[in-house]
């Protein structure tokens, strides 16, 4: 039996240009790519001579099962190939990517970790709204939108209005996010925004406060971020930026 190894790779928000340089030299040598739904076309073709295989999860949509995706890379790596899994954003934030290593470790399957710029921090950025900002907020909070009770349990234990908010893949459960929040005392007219297609053709924004983000007409399909708090109505864009830089 040869030996081969998997690098675990985040992609970033999308835009290949963002990507580290350790894992577009991954990618181009790569044997087998297991890539996710949110990864950007753009980013697969540094992988010309590899294998592509899409794994990826969406919302309403059947999926691969998770063991299937480790049995996949473990049977791979077992027979001499070099596997890159690929995910958006970063891969050990609510990537599965802890799960995926755990897999590897006890098959005994050599494996790294290459982190993405995760879209958490990465989405606001293209929309010139900062996680934190002096005066606004000092720390920022990460949630996934498809964390149900646990996301209650750990709203419960943050103050309101303190802290920026940043939701992960809770587009579909907007509603259910608002009416939390403002039960639980944070500002209805609190500023939210909405970064669609973040770093990708594409992109839109929308702005307003935390009442009305349940009526915001966005497209639930692409991939979204919410962002809650302060820092949400500010703006960091420079209309005098050389067009080299653009």
């Amino acid at each position: 039996m040869m030996s081969g190894s998997v690098s675990l790779i985040g992609a970033g928000p999308g835009d290949p240009e963002l990507l580290t340089r350790r894992a577009a030299a991954r990618l181009r040598r790569a044997d087998l790519v297991l890539f996710d739904a949110l990864v950007d076309g753009r980013v697969l073709r540094l992988a010309r001579r590899a294998e592509q295989v899409f794994v990826g999860k969406r919302v309403g949509q059947r999926a691969i099962a998770q063991g299937t995706i480790h049995a996949l890379m473990i049977d791979a790596a077992q027979r001499g190939r070099y596997v890159v899994r690929l995910k958006g954003g970063d891969p050990l934030v609510f990537g599965r990517g802890g799960e995926e290593a755990l897999a590897l470790q006890a098959a005994g399957v050599p494996f790294e970790i290459i982190p993405g710029i995760s879209s958490a921090t990465a989405a606001p950025a293209a929309a010139g709204i900062p996680a934190t900002h002096r005066g606004f907020a000092s720390g920022f909070v990460v949630i996934s939108g498809h964390s149900g009770q646990s996301v209650s349990t750990m709203l419960a234990a943050i103050a309101p209005n303190m802290v920026t908010l940043i939701v992960l893949m809770g587009l579909q459960g907007r509603h259910t996010l608002t009416a939390d929040l403002l039960a639980r005392g944070w500002r209805a007219d609190l500023p939210a925004a909405v970064v669609l297609n973040a770093w990708c053709t594409g992109q839109h924004v929308w702005r307003g406060v935390l009442a009305q983000m349940p009526q915001a007409i966005v497209q639930t399909g692409a991939p979204g971020t919410i962002v809650i708090g302060e820092t949400a109505a500010l703006h960091l864009h420079s209309p005098f930026t050389p067009a080299r830089l653009r």
